[in-house]
């Protein structure tokens, strides 16, 4: 049965049905509200439960966590539309959190410091809601997206990799310059051809490798040979060989298409599993 409850965490409004919760969130930070979409692990459903008496039984065991962000034209709903993630949550008992990047976000903090300032939505007002809300500990708690939401995930990441345990991109946009300016991201961080415009390479990630140095924290890189952002991965992956920071790269055929996206997001969750129960990654 579907119930509606107010928020207690600075949101507006959550719908939950099932382990499946919606929660709309009032930032500060965007010029509009965020949806974010969270599957938790029906087995863990109790722990999330308004009558669960936290002073009684105490604050449950920190569930694995992974943050799940769509690409370019897509939504929060995007990747639930294509495949059904509380059944892959249930499966591989990990909480998963789908916000909004919206349309063309390219979850960034814009030029227009009136528009939409996304990552400082993410570290200020999401995460941290998040991280009350459902008990993360950043040592289970991971980030991965598709295309846009790759090169999202991997800033996010390089951001501050504290906290995470690791961070991921399935056929993502590592370096900006493939796009040369198109699909939004003229108008968020401005002109792509202005020599005196740094943007577009300031939030290109395979030039923000050098924050992850000392971390010892990994990166996740997958891409399909056939996608024409393969390139991108390769290079960024070069680089972090470079830089000696700790990376993992999988490639295998597949194009930019949900059909390989369903793969790579079963592929990470394999990898985030072992590195969070410290398994043998062949290192």
């Amino acid at each position: 049965m579907k119930k509606i409850l107010l928020a207690l965490l600075g949101m507006t409004l959550a719908l939950s049905a099932g382990a499946q919760e919606l929660i709309v969130i009032e930032s500060r930070h965007l010029p509009c509200n965020d949806s974010v979409l969270v599957f938790v692990p029906q087995r863990f459903e109790a722990n999330y439960a308004p009558e669960y008496c936290v002073e009684c039984c105490g604050d449950p065991d920190p569930v694995p966590t992974l943050f799940l962000l769509h690409g370019w034209s897509g939504c929060y709903r995007d990747w639930s539309d294509h495949y059904d993630l509380q059944k892959i949550a249930d499966q591989s008992g990990f909480i998963i959190i789908c916000p909004d990047g919206f349309y063309d976000s390219w979850y960034v903090n814009e030029n227009n410091p009136d528009g939409m300032q996304w990552r400082a939505f993410f570290h200020e007002e999401l995460y941290p809601k998040m991280k009350e809300k459902y008990w993360m500990d950043p040592e289970k708690t991971f980030i991965t997206g598709l295309s846009m939401g790759g090169h999202g995930a991997i800033n996010v990441f390089l951001d501050d990799p504290a906290k995470f345990r690791a961070g991921g991109s399935m056929s993502g946009v590592l370096d900006l310059a493939y796009e040369k300016g198109g699909i939004g991201l003229t108008e968020r961080l401005g002109p792509f051809d202005d020599p005196a415009n740094r943007r577009h390479a300031e939030e290109s990630a395979v030039n923000r490798i050098e924050r992850a140095k000392d971390s010892g924290k990994l990166m996740l890189v997958s891409c399909g040979y056939s996608d024409s952002l393969f390139g991108a991965s390769r290079e960024f992956c070069q680089r972090c060989k470079e830089l000696g920071v700790p990376y993992i790269e999988v490639y295998s055929p597949g194009t930019h298409s949900w059909k390989y996206w369903g793969y790579a997001l079963q592929l990470h969750l394999w990898y985030f599993t072992r590195i969070l129960n410290e398994e043998n990654l062949g290192f």
